[in-house]
């Protein structure tokens, strides 16, 4: 390799680190199509030559490669239009641009191809401003209900991002036959800044699993609250001890206190970055594949991706509570009591996917593409699941009976699994010009039930656009536009209890992304 090439891998690696795995993706919260080449043809990808973006489709495809090598450098940008509505009010999400760069290089030597890539695999969230309506009026999650004291202003916020580091191989059997793997060093992380008022946080006590001491106080919370929501559950010892310090008759109690009122809970753990998120896990995973040509115009492909194994997220949480409190220093009213500790987004994972496709290369310019994938969400997405130790030193008086506490909570998700289906064209109009076009459509994962304005992934339809390049025999450049047009959910059942009733909110979602690449031949 001269000492150009090794250059231009170098700074294309160094460019990789970087690679912000923060996406708003559209099929569930996999990218529509990885690599500009297949997402300007709907994504369609596993039985033609589509360049290094092989790694995150068909790996077996990479042995389709003619040349010796091949480098790429990508962009990719993100634009999701989230709204969330209900009778309280409506907000925009300010969450509405993400870049992704990526890099691929593969090389053939023989029978065998291997090569490097690193990927974003994609990711969901949304923003609502502190002080919008979402906040003063949808307040506290506008998806479910409640109302923070105007005088109250939180931001509301979810980011999830994952990403892989791949190592694939691919062997030539014969002339027909291809095969080919890869090794996945998978990483992710989500950030979170979410508030729920009383009837929602308080709304999801598991009343089995609370330990009151015996007093009856479990009973009294419960009747205050009213029957358990469905859309959350808590317990753990730090509920035990919200339990155990309740006192409607609003007694003194304690030096740590006691409380009669219960405004809302919020959960903080954001760094603000587009690049990274403030909790972190990692793990690993596999791919496998193959393609077949039946002939010189026709070829087929398949693939299968393991389910990830990925540790928990980890990082640090300010969490804290606004209540009328009493103690022996004295009453507050809406005091708000911060808890400082550690999160642990438990086993969250991305989902074992199957790919099947084929591709006709109809004449000499026009290539013909489709694809089917399920994506098995059922088996990852069962539960948002948070697990919250709290320090054993807490610098707040107030947070100090919550000491060393545990707070075990889950929001379920329930989503179903999910049929995509590709189909892509592209056509050679002249010899350094390639038109592509295509459609992708994804059945909506999300249930009714469980959709959620910080959880917005319920595209379903996509058009798909691209154009590649030729700037000589060795370099190209592909770039690939889509569009996912308007969907609009709403919740299909609200919740009712003592403190009032949730509102149904209607959440609507659009996307339009891009991609270009560079690629380099040697």
């Amino acid at each position: 390799m001269t000492y150009m090439k090794k250059n231009l891998i170098a700074a294309a690696v160094a460019t990789a680190l970087y690679v912000p795995v923060a996406a708003m993706a559209t099929n569930g919260m996999n990218l529509e199509g990885y690599g500009p080449e297949a997402a300007a043809m709907g994504g369609a990808s596993m039985a033609y030559d589509n360049g290094t973006a092989a790694v995150m489709n068909n790996p077996a495809t990479i042995g389709m490669m003619e040349s010796d090598s091949r480098l790429d450098v990508a962009l990719g940008s993100l634009g999701p239009d989230v709204k969330s509505t209900n009778t309280s009010g409506s907000a925009d999400s300010s969450a509405t641009a993400f870049y992704m760069p990526a890099i691929g290089w593969a090389r053939k030597t023989g029978k065998l191809t291997y090569g490097v890539g690193m990927f974003g695999q994609g990711g969901m969230g949304a923003e609502y401003d502190g002080g919008s309506s979402v906040d003063q009026s949808g307040a506290a999650g506008i998806s479910l209900g409640g109302a923070l004291p105007n005088s109250d202003s939180h931001t509301q916020r979810s980011e999830l991002g994952v990403g892989r580091f791949i190592v694939p191989l691919a062997f030539n059997v014969n002339d027909k036959l291809t095969i080919g793997g890869s090794v996945d060093y998978v990483w992710g992380g989500l950030d979170i800044l979410w508030s729920m008022d009383s009837r929602n946080f308080l709304g999801g006590l598991d009343g089995s699993k609370i330990n009151d001491g015996g007093t009856g106080k479990a009973v009294a919370l419960g009747t205050m609250v009213g029957s358990q929501n469905n859309r959350s559950r808590i317990s753990g010892t730090l509920v035990d001890t919200f339990v155990q310090n309740f006192d409607t008759t609003g007694g003194v109690g304690t030096p740590n206190g006691a409380f009669n009122n219960f405004y809302w809970g919020h959960f903080d753990f954001s760094n603000g970055s587009r690049f990274t998120q403030a909790t972190f896990g990692s793990g690993f995973a596999g791919k496998l594949g193959f393609t077949y040509k039946v002939n010189k115009q026709f070829a087929i492909g398949g693939t299968y991706h393991l389910k990830t194994a990925m540790s928990d997220f980890t990082g640090d949480i300010d969490m804290s509570f606004k209540v009328d409190t009493t103690s022996l220093a004295g009453s507050q009213t809406g005091a708000v009591i911060p808890v400082t500790g550690e999160v642990k987004v438990k086993d969250f994972q991305w989902p074992a996917t199957l790919g099947l496709g084929a591709a006709f290369q109809a004449t000499d310019k026009l290539l013909i593409a489709a694809d089917w994938k399920q994506l098995k969400w059922s088996d990852v997405m069962k539960d948002f699941h948070m697990v919250i130790t709290a320090d054993s030193t807490q610098a707040n008086p107030l947070a100090g009976g919550f000491a060393g506490t545990v707070l075990d909570f889950v929001y379920p998700q329930d989503w179903k699994d999910q049929n995509v289906i590709q189909l892509g064209m592209a056509y050679k109009a002249t010899d350094a010009v390639t038109l592509r076009a295509g459609y992708n459509h994804a059945s909506n994962p999300v249930p009714d039930d469980y959709v959620s304005f910080l959880f917005p992934a319920t595209i379903e339809n996509h058009i798909t656009l691209g154009l590649g390049y030729m700037i000589s025999k060795e370099s190209s450049i592909d770039f690939s536009l889509t569009h996912a047009p308007e969907v609009k959910v709403t919740e299909s059942t609200t919740e009712t209890n003592n403190l009032g009733a949730t509102p149904a909110t209607t959440i609507t979602h659009s996307q339009t992304n891009w991609q270009v690449m560079y690629s380099r031949l040697f």
